[in-house]
């Protein structure tokens, strides 16, 4: 029952940095309703900044966090301007393959220069002890930086000028115009802003499990399953959602084999498509 009750928890703080890769999905959604199909790419070069911070410049590997947050933002600002801006207000299939597009081009690039080899950054972070059981430092740590991150979010687009100018271009674009905010430019930081979510969990993940450069495609899955349990739109939902994947994760690991997860968690996917379109925790959108 302990070691039940251990996966649980330990599913949980896992799910919170799923949680906070599906936020930048989310965010982006509800800004400008664009499905950015870039996003497993963009979470595995979050990872693969930590392995170059870490072997090529010896830093820490939590120092990789902001450096995440800041290159990931600026890379995806460029990327607004060049593959999406002009999708806008276009139909949807048309955001999807120019993000598809971009997709591509990273595993491409990703794989020319380190290859589909598995990568690792051994962490040390003491854990905590309870019973018999120990739970996993690392796990723990980037559940707290998850965390961290979310409440920024909030804070960032409920208590400032720029985070009250997304959530109105979020409602009403035209209004928001007419009230003389500039559009273009908020449109290109929320998309920077959930370019640097998905960067920065892609960090985290690193912290937790090996990763090749193909690894973002089951993260970018994971990320639509949250995103729907959550709610399209709703960071905080996203949160949740991810929260609750990583329940489900928890309290399914003991008793299946791990290759059924993702059945279970599709499974989880459909049933809430269709007994709640609009996301479990949706309520929670602004």
């Amino acid at each position: 029952m302990i070691g039940i009750l251990a996966s649980v928890i330990d599913g949980i703080l896992v799910g919170a940095v799923y949680g906070l890769a599906a936020m930048g999905l989310t965010l982006i959604w509800g800004v400008m309703n664009v499905i950015n199909l870039a996003h497993g790419a963009i979470i595995v070069i979050g990872m693969f900044i930590l392995y170059v911070l870490v072997y090529s410049f010896g830093a820490e590997p939590y120092v990789a966090v902001p450096v995440t947050i800041v290159v990931t933002f600026v890379f995806g600002v460029a990327l607004y301007w060049i593959s999406v801006h002009r999708m806008i207000g276009q139909a949807h299939l048309m955001s999807l393959l120019s993000t598809f597009a971009v997709n591509m081009v990273l595993i491409g690039l990703g794989t020319a220069w380190w290859s589909t080899s598995p990568y690792n950054v051994p962490v040390n972070v003491p854990g905590i002890s309870w019973q018999r059981y120990t739970f996993t430092g690392t796990h723990i740590a980037a559940a707290i930086v998850a965390a961290v991150i979310a409440g920024l979010l909030w804070l960032l687009l409920h208590h400032t000028r720029i985070g009250k100018a997304i959530r109105a271009v979020s409602n009403n674009r035209q209004a928001a115009e007419l009230c003389g905010i500039p559009t273009t430019q908020v449109l290109a930081m929320a998309f920077g802003l959930g370019v640097a979510l998905a960067g920065v969990s892609g960090t985290l993940i690193a912290t937790l499990f090996p990763f090749t450069v193909l690894s973002g495609d089951a993260y970018q899955l994971k990320s639509f399953v949250v995103t729907v349990l959550g709610g399209l739109g709703s960071p905080a939902g996203a949160l949740f959602g991810g929260i609750a994947l990583g329940l489900v994760e928890g309290i399914a690991t003991p008793f299946m084999s791990v290759s059924w997860i993702p059945v279970l968690e599709f499974g989880l996917f459909i049933l809430c498509l269709i007994a709640f379109p609009r996301g479990i925790f949706s309520f929670m959108k602004d």
